[in-house]
């Protein structure tokens, strides 16, 4: 039966559990290994939220409450389908995936970040995603390269 002919709350509830897809990234899924392991975390409470979910005797109840972690399991079974496990880098002669980059900014800040994964990266905890515009730039560099962002230059600084 159509949505259109059932009462409207049915419809409303209809609406919240049909929630779009989290957007998968184009970029290859590199992972360093703690960025597997995170996935696989957030993949085991995406099944526990929605099996507790499935204990709600309200069906429209059971229906809003499964959205959610239902998209969250959609999202996390494909990025560990596609998840690429990157070697820890073996040398600290220029920045790769995985390394630990300090650099300078013009302005005098000094910054340090670890390039990861996407589905890792936090730059608030100090890890940038590979793909990210300050990370692209570094990749391959060198301590004393400089690199250019916008109006700003960047110097490497350290590798770890």
């Amino acid at each position: 039966m159509s949505v259109a002919f059932t009462k409207e709350e049915s419809a409303e509830t209809a609406a919240e559990t049909l929630l779009p897809d989290r957007p998968v990234s184009p970029h290859p899924n590199l992972v360093t290994e703690a960025g597997l392991k995170a996935l696989e975390v957030l993949l085991q409470e995406a099944r526990t939220a929605y099996e507790a979910a499935a204990a709600v005797d309200d069906v429209n109840e059971k229906r809003r409450q499964q959205a959610g972690p239902l998209r969250d399991l959609r999202y996390l079974n494909e990025r560990l389908r596609t998840a690429q496990l990157m070697p820890e880098p073996t040398s600290t002669e220029t920045v790769a995936f995985g390394s630990i980059v300090t650099f300078s900014r013009d302005d005098g800040r000094v910054q340090k970040y670890r390039i990861v994964g996407e589905d890792e990266a936090d730059p608030k905890a100090g890890s940038i995603s590979y793909v990210s515009p300050v990370a692209r730039l570094l990749m391959g560099k060198a301590v004393g390269d400089l690199v250019q962002v916008g109006d700003q230059e960047l110097e490497v600084v350290a590798i770890s």
